[in-house]
């Protein structure tokens, strides 16, 4: 089957820079899946994104879509023909209803009889009539929230669109799409090159931008030059790096077709405001990206990118210096205005500021999370008063001018201004550290103070949710618990805190007076350890894993994650699958039996096989040997330990009967099976894992 080159590109208006990505890679998937499930073969697939287009380039697309043989059954042939041989009604109908004649069916012999069939050979449609219908359908998929339309125009799209080509090869697909005529013409850049350029065929695409048009359609390819381009100027201008954020680069390259890096200066002045500040000025409004010395100190300077080449670049460097001074010197005034007031006189500011509707202000809940914080840190052998003092003041800096201005600096301001107002050390710290982890992957607190407080805030927010009933439903999860959760779990696991999440949760729902749910504590930690399955999924441990130490719901996060280290561990021993089949066995054996009425007090003198008095002996052996070991919590070591016991307990079961006719013989060898079991239960429910087949 022949193939050529496709390329589909669409003009639109300057997209939203930061849907730029998302929707590109949703225009093409939208289109490679159309031609999957049309059955067209192809090559590679190549996305472009710039401010003011999307294309899509496919390699090698067949011409059209493969022959498919078709076969439609028809009536049973003893249905199909009367007693004369004549056709029926039914014979007939089918024929008409496929424009064929009786004569032109085969009949197909099955073990229900005979039935007639028709074949035939459905020829593929040509690629040049699918193609519109695809990108028209992938058009419509892409997620935008609001759609708008112009002008007398009913389309809608994410922003006005001007022109469309349609390239099979060298031939334009000449069927509109979202009323726009295909053609073989594109736009250069806005300003360096106002104008249509030809593309002669799908490979010539971003070589006549580049070369013609000024404009770099490449994502990928945009993104690297302005990288390269900014730390280089860094460098070569200043001696100094770049600190490119790559949320931001991303943002600056779909903000640019002809990305080109200039570097701008403000006054010294400002860098006694903090950093975070500025940068949150110059990156949030501006899109510049600051520079720092060796030392990491930041300089007095920013990057800007422009979307073009300047023949006086000097103008546009004053232009964006004129621009950043007044919100620097904003940042400057809202700093020294904000340090006339103490962080302690604000307090009284948060009552008017509500948390939640039936939760009461965010006063009312740092008095709570002060009082919750105190008996965490007194638990992790910290300061309770510290603790207390960091949660009251955790929230003041949300009425402070910054991060009125700001509010991604809320905690980092805190942090400022409480070591401003003389605060001990680690409770100024805490008022940042509250908020960490912020995402998946962010630093810890550092402080046990900041740990509190962390925990704190992030428990009472649970408790008080959940016992209003307000827990977090499919997607939505507007305060953010299932992130809380995850924070709380890798604050006591990562800083080892010795925490029971019971009894936190208890602390926290004895401070609230407007619950209407019962059980709220157990029902949080019922929440908090199912967020563990996400939490070990990402570190490659099977659901088995967690499930089986889950059964056993031990609520210390310290003490679950060593069981499921353990567990993974035991897991990968020779003898583990084994000894999993042996569990569940035993398992379903003590059910069967009676369960929890079965004692595990064995009676030596009612033992009367070798291979029962064997594995009595060496179960013994190893409950000395692994009870200590489990006080300890090393719970590695124990079920490498007991895994010796796979030999006698797989001879057990080959040479001893069970259930025996004599009641105490049986109810004593039902013993042994549950002191084996329990043994194992205090780790995990190993009966859980994959068994050997």
């Amino acid at each position: 089957m022949a193939t050529q080159d496709f390329l589909v590109e669409l003009g639109t208006e300057e997209l939203p820079p930061k849907a730029l990505k998302p929707l590109s890679d949703a225009f093409t998937q939208g289109i490679v899946k159309g031609l999957e499930e049309a059955g067209v073969a192809f090559g590679k697939v190549e996305a472009f994104a710039a401010p003011r287009r999307l294309a899509v380039r496919i390699r090698d697309l067949a011409d059209a879509q493969p022959d498919k043989p078709v076969e439609k059954r028809g009536p049973a042939v003893k249905a199909a023909f009367d007693d004369a041989g004549n056709p029926t009604r039914a014979l007939t109908g089918f024929a008409t209803s496929l424009g064929i004649t009786p004569d032109q069916l085969d009949t197909l012999e099955t073990d229900k009889g005979a039935w007639l069939v028709y074949r035939t050979v459905e020829q593929g449609k040509p690629t040049v009539e699918l193609m519109p219908e695809l990108v028209d359908k992938s058009l419509a998929a892409l997620p935008i929230p609001k759609r708008m339309r112009w002008g007398a125009h009913k389309t809608e799209f994410v922003r006005p669109v001007h022109w469309l080509i349609l390239l099979f090869g060298n031939k334009v697909i000449d069927t509109p799409v979202m009323n726009l005529k295909p053609g073989n013409k594109t736009r250069g850049h806005r300003f360096h090159c106002p104008k249509e350029l030809i593309v002669p065929t799908p490979a010539d695409y971003e070589v006549v931008l580049k070369q013609e048009g000024y404009v770099l359609a490449d994502f990928a390819e945009r993104r690297e030059q302005i990288r390269q381009g900014v730390a280089q100027l860094a460098e070569k201008e200043a001696s100094g790096k770049a600190v490119i954020d790559e949320d931001l680069l991303d943002e600056v390259t779909a903000l640019n077709e002809w990305p080109v890096p200039l570097m701008g200066r403000f006054e010294e002045r400002f860098l006694d405001v903090p950093a975070e500040a500025l940068i949150s000025s110059m990156k949030e409004h501006q899109k510049y990206f600051h520079v720092v010395d060796a030392s990491d100190n930041m300089l007095p300077l920013f990057i800007t990118v422009a979307n073009l080449e300047s023949k006086d670049p000097a103008q546009v460097i004053s232009g964006n210096e004129k621009v950043i001074r007044p919100r620097l010197s904003d940042a400057a005034f809202f700093y020294e205005t904000d340090r006339k007031t103490k962080l302690e006189d604000r307090i009284e500011a948060l009552k008017p500021i509500v948390f939640q509707d039936k939760l009461g202000s965010i006063y009312d809940k740092s008095v709570r999370v002060a009082a919750l914080a105190k008996k965490i840190a007194d638990a992790i052998n910290s300061d309770p008063a510290l603790a207390e003092r960091a949660a009251m003041l955790a929230k003041t800096d949300l009425v402070t001018e910054m991060v009125l201005e700001f509010t991604d600096l809320q905690g980092i301001m805190g942090q400022y201004y409480a070591t401003n107002d003389g605060e001990h050390a680690d409770v100024a710290k805490a008022l940042n550290e509250q908020y960490m982890p912020r995402f998946a992957g962010d630093d810890l607190p550092t402080t046990l103070t900041g740990c509190a407080v962390a925990i704190a805030d992030r428990i009472d927010s649970l408790v008080g949710l959940f016992g209003i009933n307000q827990p977090p439903s499919g997607t939505r999860d507007p305060f953010a618990l299932r992130r809380a959760s995850l924070g709380v779990l890798r604050i006591i696991i990562e800083r080892q805190l010795p925490l029971d999440l019971q009894t936190v949760c208890e602390w926290a729902e004895q401070n609230f007076t407007v619950l209407t749910e019962k059980n709220t504590a157990s029902t949080v930690v019922d929440y908090m350890l199912e967020r563990f399955r996400a939490h070990y999924d990402e570190q490659g441990i099977g659901a088995e894993v967690y499930l089986a130490v889950h059964a056993r719901r031990p609520t210390r996060p310290l003490d679950f994650d060593r069981r499921v280290k353990a567990v993974e561990a035991f897991r990968q021993l020779p003898e583990a699958l084994a000894l999993a089949g042996a569990n569940k066995r035993v398992s379903n054996i003590l059910t069967k039996q009676g369960g929890d009425s079965i004692g595990e007090t064995v009676d030596n003198t009612l033992l009367q096989d070798t291979a029962e008095k064997t594995l009595a002996a060496k179960v013994e052996e190893q409950a000395q040997k692994v009870l200590p070991l489990f006080e300890q919590g090393d719970y590695a070591s124990a079920l490498t330990s007991l895994a010796s016991l796979r030999e006698p307990v797989d001879t057990f079961f080959d040479d001893v009967m069970v259930m025996a006719d004599d009641e105490a013989v049986r109810d004593n060898r039902l013993a042994l099976l549950n002191r084996l079991r329990n043994l194992f239960l205090r780790v995990a429910d190993i009966s859980l894992l994959p068994t050997a087949s």
